[in-house]
């Protein structure tokens, strides 16, 4: 994969808050790596501090553009200390495999992973609370909404999102499986990469579907055996087309 500077791809500015420390070279802070590995999750972890004390919550989020969301209760603690443009942290980890070397020190992981950092806001415009709480459900289910009942006043009410613009960013990409010292490559000790998937099973039906009701044809990337970054993505460019 291509670093930022030999691309002509837009890239998050560096900063001593997003560069990557170590390994420099498994660093890229490049729109469309970002982007992509954060399109290819639906769950993320968000840190935030209240009054001193560190929490990291996890819930599911999309991204439109170079604005990340993600909603909850309104009773919420976290989206309650977010609401006023307070800093956060939303990270994405993929997890590709396991390595086991020939030393305990080796022995490592393949992974891609995000850190985006900004400034938190709650939505409290109704027109884009609205939106949100469309593409909420749309960027997974393409079109899905336009199937289902609407949503009453309570649900709108007791839903919050929260929107916070990515100002700086940094992906981090591990891929090389087992990697030993030179010396060690001579030990008698086995060692392999053991590749990691989340594949999506059967569907399964609510037992209580009216009869007669048929499973959406805009389900259909969603199949039993395929890998769910692909159906993500897939869904992503559907709905909002590539970015």
């Amino acid at each position: 994969m291509m670093r930022a500077h030999e691309c002509e791809n837009p890239s998050y500015p560096v900063s001593e808050i997003n560069q990557v420390k170590r390994r420099h070279d498994r660093g890229f802070y490049d729109h469309a790596t970002v982007h992509a590995l954060l399109d290819a999750a639906v769950l993320c972890h968000v840190s935030y501090v209240i009054d001193g004390q560190p929490y990291c919550t996890p819930t599911f989020f999309w991204r439109e553009g170079n604005r990340l969301y993600w909603h909850g209760s309104s009773a919420s603690r976290m989206l309650r200390n977010l609401a006023n443009g307070e800093a956060a942290c939303l990270t994405v980890t993929h997890l590709d495999a396991l390595v086991l070397a020939r030393s305990g020190f080796n022995h490592s992981a393949d992974y891609r992973s995000v850190m985006a950092f900004g400034k938190a806001r709650l939505l409290e415009d109704p027109q884009e609370k609205h939106h949100a709480l469309v593409m909420m459900v749309d960027r997974l289910y393409p079109q899905r909404t336009a199937q289902l009942r609407l949503a009453n006043a309570q649900e709108i009410k007791a839903t919050s999102v929260i929107a916070m613009d990515i100002d700086r960013a940094s992906a981090k990409i591990r891929s090389r499986g087992v990697v030993d010292d030179e010396e060690d490559y001579a030990l008698p000790v086995y060692a392999e990469r053991i590749p990691v998937s989340t594949v999506l099973g059967q569907p399964e039906g609510c037992a209580r579907m009216v009869e007669g009701t048929q499973r959406p044809d805009t389900l259909a990337g969603y199949a039993a055996g395929r890998p769910l970054q692909d159906a993500l993505l897939e869904a992503y460019v559907t709905t909002y087309g590539k970015s």
